[in-house]
């Protein structure tokens, strides 16, 4: 199905059920969220605001296990009142007309799909609704590795706020220094040049005009990959579901088969030292998808071979999110330039940077005028930062990643068994980054719905639509960890009655 017509009235429109056509999230196309015909109801029908069995992780310093007050049937969470006197309003249907009238009508859909809330307050593992409800986070787009608000993070931002939080560009700025270093400090042995920017899209963008400053000027990418929408980046997002509406893109991009060194070779060959080649150590939105051992070596020894420059996107993967520093740790590959995102913000102030050898970066070392932003490297940004790397350092959040990961994997392909060579196709994952892969794409919109009216936030893939992912932070404890394996049992039962009958 397709998003709805940007035409559409700025007229609230009647609410939509659940399966309706609707937006992305961010703006793209959806899976085909296609309920059964008796599907009418909102998924905040089965919302349980009673289920008080998972801990709220804090937002003080010591990080305890004290559940925060959960609220009751019938009651709005306390700090609801609080929040509307913040200047929240204090009607949600206020929320989606404004959506509706300022952002787009694809965005007002969806908000009236997954129930009309708006999201006011967060820490750790949970947000919280202005309905009073809160959801336990295993989605977040990768971002929360450290939860929601992590106390180290906040404290930085808030000291960076009350003394200089965006800089004059002049002058030097100590922040940035101590954020490149610290960043660098667990980045491939050489990878030691840090530009730092405010989107993962903007990584992508910088490593393309570094890579042209090189005289690599063909770009070689993967099949599902997807490293952002900008335009640049777009052009080598191989999704045309993304790409058609604004072609002509970057001229000279090819498409390769992931995980499929002879297709990759075969493009190499014809650009011998001309040639840029992106690639994920697991593609994320291609649906999980991760390549056979010693793919990533190889990749890395054709591009020494056919003299191309590589670019390893850890923007997703990256910050400890498959259980290591960076997915290239686990093959010990040193690529040309490294993109790191998402956790690189501590779920708190977005930013991300292009990582790079001397050799590979040294266009952009020589004049600091070739590719600027007037946001880049923003004090505030790097002192968050500073503030995660630091925080990951201090809890060991790789090796909790790595452990809570293996938990989680084996816990939801237990929980999935009954339903294989059926309705599920395949579990995989690595460290915290899981798909569910689907024999149908209807489930995953079936499925995710069925998780939000229990108070559980997932993802979908952009790039394959039938695989829901999960990316939850490492802070998770076991407590929720049940409620959500408890959650997912039950909208699995749901979704395979529902798509059964």
């Amino acid at each position: 199905m397709s998003p709805p017509s940007p035409s559409t009235p700025s007229t609230p429109p009647a609410p939509t059920p659940p399966g309706e056509p609707t937006g992305h999230i961010d703006g793209g196309a959806p899976p085909e969220w296609t309920a059964g015909p008796d599907r009418t109801d909102s998924p905040s029908r089965t919302a349980e605001p009673d289920r008080t069995d998972a801990p709220s992780r804090t937002a003080e310093p010591d990080r305890t296990d004290a559940p925060s007050p959960a609220p009751q049937p019938g009651r709005a969470d306390p700090a609801a009142s609080h929040d509307r006197a913040q200047g929240a309003p204090p009607e949600r249907t206020d929320i989606v007309d404004l959506y509706l009238r300022h952002i787009g009508s694809g965005r007002a859909v969806m908000g009236r799909v997954m129930g009309g809330m708006a999201e006011v307050r967060s820490e750790g593992a949970w947000i919280h609704a202005d309905d009073g409800r809160r959801f336990l986070d295993f989605g977040g787009y990768g971002v929360f590795i450290l939860g929601h608000r992590h106390p180290a993070v906040v404290e930085a931002v808030h000291r960076q706020i009350d003394t200089h939080p965006l800089a004059s560009r002049v002058f030097l700025e100590p922040v940035a220094a101590r954020a490149a270093q610290a960043l660098a400090a667990h980045t491939p042995p050489g990878v030691d040049f840090v530009h730092f920017v405010n989107s993962g899209a903007e990584a992508t963008e910088a490593a393309l005009k570094l890579a042209r400053a090189h005289g690599r000027t063909s770009v070689i990418t993967t099949r599902r990959g997807f490293h952002g929408k900008t335009l640049g980046a777009l052009s080598v997002t191989a999704n045309p579901t993304y790409q058609t509406p604004f072609q002509p893109l970057l001229p000279d991009v090819t498409q390769v088969a992931y995980d499929d060194p002879a297709d990759l070779e075969q493009a190499l060959a014809a650009r011998r030292d001309r040639a840029c080649v992106v690639v994920e150590p697991v593609q994320g939105e291609g649906g999980v998808r991760i390549p056979r051992p010693g793919y990533l070596r190889q990749v890395r020894a054709l591009c020494r071979v056919y003299g191309a420059l590589l670019v390893v996107d850890e923007i997703q993967t990256g910050m400890g999110r498959l259980g290591t520093w960076w997915g290239v740790d686990a093959e010990e590959v040193v690529p040309d330039v490294l993109l790191a995102g998402k956790g690189l913000s501590g779920g708190v102030v977005p930013i991300a940077a292009m990582a790079a050898t001397a050799e590979a970066y040294a266009p952009f070392s020589r004049d600091p005028y070739l590719h600027t932003s007037t946001f880049g490297a923003s004090p505030i940004a790097c002192a968050a930062a500073l503030a995660a790397v630091r925080a990951m350092e201090e809890e060991n959040t790789v090796a909790r990643a790595a452990a809570l990961g293996l938990r989680v994997l084996a816990a939801v392909r237990e929980v999935c068994a009954p339903y294989e060579g059926g309705l599920v196709r395949e579990v995989r994952g690595r460290g915290l980054l899981i798909g569910i892969e689907f024999a149908e794409e209807q489930a995953v919109g079936e499925l995710l719905l069925e998780m939000i009216a229990r108070g559980v936030l997932v993802n979908h893939s952009l790039n394959s639509t039938r695989v829901l992912r999960l990316t939850p932070p490492a802070v998770v404890e076991d407590a929720a960890l049940d409620l959500f394996l408890t959650t997912l049992a039950e909208a699995l039962r749901s979704t395979a009655e529902r798509m059964s009958g």
